[in-house]
């Protein structure tokens, strides 16, 4: 593969170039429990974009505002050439029912704190966060459409949202001339493989790159986690950290510890981390532009931008796609059977798009 992070590539169906992995700022501020100081974070940042690095992903709300903070002082001398991507929807105050959602005022009271946070005048690619299921999806096209012909956002895109909802408002975008979305972000990683039934493939066909976050599972992919941890409770931990959090979602089972195994086996032969090859394997998908990274110092990071030099062979790849396979379910199961293909095509070599 041999990539660096000035092999840029095209963000879906736009003109815009952006590195094959995106620098994620959840870890700029430790108000969450982890995370880098500002003196850290700086580090992070221009190790990042001294390597080439232009693709940066925040949100209004990440660690309380203190990462579009710290990105705003971080990119004030170079701000042209990167590609500043933010979020909206997650509730920006506890008491104000109207602080979070999906919704215009929402929407323009979070672009107008994240331009502010960020110092700059406007967003290179504006993500709807969290989708709301209340919201009209007319509402949210048309608010997106404002902002870009404003010039505050020059991309708008989705991320956890149903496919059908997505492809619903591409055609909508598409009909009406409004600004169509250019990509998606969804939880995409060997332990987690949901977005290949409908939503990568969906993305494809649609014009939206995609940029997974928690491509590591979490940190269940590096090897942090044991066995032991499946029996583990909160008394058995002396801090609440990361790593307690994703033990408490349900990341850590006999399944993903089992596909960490193989990730370790693969990392061995190919002379990569397991955390290099987990990423590295995210980037074999044709549907995934630019996978999220997160660091907390400037080791983690470069061993994270390591994944670029990693080579699989056919066998290793067939391992790792073997051992953390999903059911798609119906109808793809289905549609894939020999019975299927038989009595829609016969005996004629037909190939499929997927």
């Amino acid at each position: 593969m041999s990539l660096t992070l000035d092999t840029y590539r095209l963000l879906g169906r736009s003109g815009m170039r952006v590195s094959p992995l995106a620098l994620g700022t959840a870890t700029f501020g430790t108000e969450w429990g982890w995370g880098a100081e500002q003196d850290d974070a700086r580090k992070l940042f221009d190790l990042y974009v001294e390597r080439g690095g232009n693709f940066i992903d925040t949100a209004s709300t990440y660690t309380n505002g203190s990462s579009e903070r710290m990105l705003g002082e971080f990119s004030r001398d170079n701000r042209e050439r990167l590609v500043l991507a933010t979020k909206y929807t997650t509730q920006r105050r506890p008491d104000d029912p109207n602080s979070g959602g999906a919704h215009r005022k929402s929407l323009f009271a979070s672009v107008e704190t994240s331009l502010r946070q960020l110092n700059t005048d406007y967003i290179d690619l504006l993500f709807l966060h969290v989708w709301d299921f209340t919201t009209p999806v007319e509402e949210i096209l048309r608010g997106m459409d404002d902002l870009v012909r404003q010039g505050k956002v020059l991309y708008v895109a989705m991320s956890n949202a149903p496919a059908w909802e997505i492809s619903r408002m591409q055609a909508i975008a598409d009909l009406r001339g409004w600004s169509p979305l250019v990509a998606l972000q969804i939880e995409y990683s060997l332990i987690n493989r949901g977005g290949e039934r409908d939503l990568i493939p969906m993305a494809q066909a649609m014009g939206l790159g995609v940029t997974p976050y928690s491509p590591l599972g979490g940190g269940v992919l590096t090897g942090k986690y044991t066995r032991a941890d499946l029996t583990a409770t909160d008394a058995d931990s002396s801090e609440s950290n990361r790593k307690s959090f994703n033990a408490g979602l349900g990341m850590v089972t006999e399944r993903t510890l089992a596909i960490a195994d193989v990730v370790r086996e693969v990392a061995a032969e190919v002379g990569h981390t397991p955390a290099q090859v987990a990423l590295a394997w995210t980037l074999q998908n044709p549907g995934v532009t630019a996978p999220v990274i997160g660091a907390r110092t400037p080791e983690q990071l470069v061993g994270n931008l390591g994944a670029l030099e990693v080579d699989f062979t056919a066998d290793q790849l067939g391992r790792l796609d073997k051992v953390s396979a999903i059911d798609l379910g119906y109808p793809h199961d289905m549609l894939a059977s020999d019975h299927i293909r038989t009595v829609t095509a016969g005996d004629l070599k037909i190939e499929t798009r997927r």
